[in-house]
This record gives structure tokens, sequence and C-alpha cells, in this order.
């Protein structure tokens, strides 16, 4: 890579990686070094095409769903640790229902599978539209709708207490900010 390419790189890192971890975090069920991960390797395989990318963040983002994918069909998954209680639950509760949010929405998405966590990333956090979600993820539109109906029902039993914060909470929240998907009842 030349000086000027390295310098494009740097500055595409420094002004879009607190946007593409937020993304990665998400897509890793909030925990946070996977997400690191995830972004790193997406990064570096970027880096090494740096030079005929035209859109990096589009390019990056695509790295990051199809290395996601990949994680979910692998043949072996990965054991994962349990400990009783998640740090979350033992901080004092916020007082703002933004956060309250926040907080129920990323614990609910932890406790799904990394597919469903992974198609409603894809269409409620990045807004993308079914028929894209389909493309990214090697299935098809119908497929994608069926994904997307069953893990909200499985958000929805997962975490009930989403409904009873109700539409007065998700419009105080910030948007794009870890609570891509309202509930609706």
């Amino acid at each position: 890579m030349d000086a000027e390419a390295q310098e494009s790189f740097r500055e595409f890192v420094a002004n879009r990686s607190s946007t593409l971890l937020k993304t990665a975090v998400l897509l890793s069920g909030g925990d946070r070094h996977a997400a690191e991960d995830l972004l790193q390797n997406a990064l570096i395989k970027a880096a090494g095409r740096w030079h005929r990318i035209d859109e990096p963040e589009a390019y990056v983002r695509q790295i990051l769903y199809r290395q996601q994918v990949s994680r979910w069909r692998l043949k072996w998954p990965r054991r994962e640790l349990s400990v009783a209680e998640p740090p979350e639950t033992t901080a004092a509760p916020d007082a703002s229902g933004a956060a309250e949010l926040r907080l129920v929405m990323r614990g609910a998405l932890a406790r799904l599978t990394a597919r469903q966590r992974t198609v409603l990333v894809l269409r409620y956090f990045e807004d993308l539209p079914e028929a894209e979600v389909a493309r990214i993820l090697g299935c098809s539109v119908g497929t994608v709708r069926s994904a997307t109906h069953r893990s909200l029902a499985r958000l929805r039993a997962l975490a009930p207490e989403l409904a009873a914060l109700g539409p007065a909470a998700a419009e105080q929240r910030p948007s794009r900010d870890y609570s891509p998907v309202e509930v609706r009842q």
C-alpha cells in the first residue's frame, strides 16, 4: 500500500470505526470483545484491497455481515462461557427511559441466536430492505421474511418488558444507538 492509500485508510478508520463498531457489537450480541475482533478482521481484509475499493464503508460492512454469517454457519460452534448474571444487571437502574430500553434491548439481542440477531440488525438497525438482506445472507426474500417474523416473536418472548416500555420510551431514544427494534403488540 502506498503512502497516499495508507493515509486514506487511516482517515477512514479514524472517522468511521466507532460507527462500524456499533454494528459489530449488535451483530455479536453485545459482546464488545467479539465485536472488536470482527471489526479488526474486516478492516484487515479491507486494507489489503484498499486501492480497489470504491465505497469503503459499504465494503467493510459487507465483510462484517459475511464474517458474522460464517460464524453461525460453523459446523462446530464455539462454546460460550455462561455466568450467573450479566454485568449490566448488577448496575443501579438508570432513570432514563432510553437507557433502560437500550439495556433491555442489548440483553434481549444477546439471548437470540446469531442468525436471528443478524437478520434483525440488518433489517432494523441498518434499515436494509428484505431483498438486500436476502442478497447479503445468501437466501431468498421469503426466508428473510420468515426469519424476521420468528426473530421478532422470540425477541418479544425473551423480553416482554420491551412492550411495557412502549412507544414513549422509543421516542426518547437516540437514533441508531443499540436499540434497533421497536416491539409492537
